[in-house]
């Protein structure tokens, strides 16, 4: 030790060789009795009651043993769902787990990876965490993705990767255009993440056996109902499915539990009970996007269970802030472009009766709305 350098920033070196990133920021989780929570895109109803069938009927004495790494159970469940072969299915603990493997597996060109400068948070940090260069390509001023921007430069990116519909705005990007942006980048991966195509977009799925570029990410966490769960999958060519189990067997072999595996193919095998809720909050949220425009609100067409709102006489801040204090949560992104708006879980219809009454009375005492007579 160099007698003039004083030992705690000796003790310290080891600072100078982490790899730091700044970490992705979940939403709020509030725990209040008596809170409406619209700030995570949960889904406000529950699982299918297959799923709690389920999870009774594993025994106690199996969960000394390791779960099937392979996840055999629910590949088949989900490849039967899809009409696919299971080599073409990739299960992970949640759509995060199975992107960040995506990112780990197939961003290795050295050349930068395309994605929204509007869309899920969690990209750049991947991509930061696994030093792999990015660019973000503007929205327009609609805040939609500008295809020109994904096909006119296929030599100097690394791959592609967007959501569809995308997060926080809730807009759906033509299959047409999809279609387009994996046929232009034929050589690289083209990854849709579609956390939320269920609420009525249309899937890229169908496209799988005319691309062997693409992957499809989907989640359980939405449309499920299973966000308590951790469940995730992507849908692919058996090549690339290929590639990503031998990323995840070197660095987990045992991703999933026992609970998780049985609980998403109780949730698979129950398409009615799907399909049910699905419609209601797909009518819920059309119900509050004409009480928003009532109320002078203005947002983008969502094809998913938010709505991407903002009012051009109240800031959006200031009515987080007083919905907040009213136990009502929304999310608030303090960002460029997107600081003026609101995104806007769709919860039961009782529950955003209660939130656009809430606005109503708020935007009246301020003198903003009057109910015309």
């Amino acid at each position: 030790m160099p007698p003039e350098m004083p030992w705690y920033k000796i003790m310290r070196e080891w600072e100078n060789k982490v790899r730091k990133v700044v970490p992705y920021t979940p939403g709020e989780q509030p725990n209040e009795p008596d809170m409406i929570k619209l700030n995570t895109n949960e889904n406000p109803y529950p699982p299918s009651p297959r799923v709690m069938e389920a999870l009774l009927k594993i025994m106690p004495e199996s969960l000394k043993l390791y779960p099937d790494p392979t996840a055999g159970t629910l590949v088949r469940a989900l490849a039967k769902y899809h009409g696919v072969d299971e080599s073409r299915v990739f299960v992970g603990v949640g759509s995060d787990d199975v992107l960040a493997m995506c990112f780990l597996t197939f961003f290795q060109s050295g050349k930068p990876i395309l994605f929204p400068d509007i869309t899920y948070s969690f990209y750049d940090v991947w991509a930061e965490l696994f030093q792999i260069p990015y660019r973000r390509m503007r929205l327009n001023d609609n805040f939609e993705i500008e295809l020109r921007d994904y096909i006119s430069q296929t030599e100097e990116s690394g791959g592609i990767i967007f959501p569809n519909p995308n997060a926080p705005t809730g807009i759906e990007l033509e299959q047409k255009e999809i279609e387009e942006i994996v046929r232009k980048n034929h050589d690289k991966i083209v990854i849709v993440d579609e956390a939320y195509v269920d609420f009525g977009a249309l899937s890229a799925v169908s496209l799988l056996d005319q691309y062997d570029n693409l992957i499809v990410v989907r989640t359980f966490s939405k449309s499920r109902a299973l966000a308590g769960m951790r469940i995730g999958y992507a849908l692919g060519s058996p090549q690339a499915i290929g590639y990503l189990n031998d990323a995840k067997y070197s660095f987990n072999s045992y991703t999933m539990d026992q609970t998780a595996l049985a609980a998403g193919k109780a949730s698979v095998e129950d398409e009615e009970y799907f399909r049910e809720m699905l419609a209601r909050v797909i009518s819920t949220r059309e119900w509050t996007k004409q009480e928003l425009k009532r109320l002078g609100f203005t947002f983008p067409d969502s094809k998913a269970n938010f709505i991407f709102a903002s009012h051009p006489s109240c800031p959006a801040k200031q009515l987080y802030e007083a919905l907040r204090q009213a136990h009502i949560y929304v999310r608030y992104f303090n960002k460029p472009r997107i600081d003026n708006y609101l995104r806007i879980t769709v919860g039961t219809r009782s529950e955003m009766e209660t939130f656009i009454k809430f606005l109503e009375k708020y935007l009246a005492d301020a003198g903003i709305y009057s109910e015309k007579p």
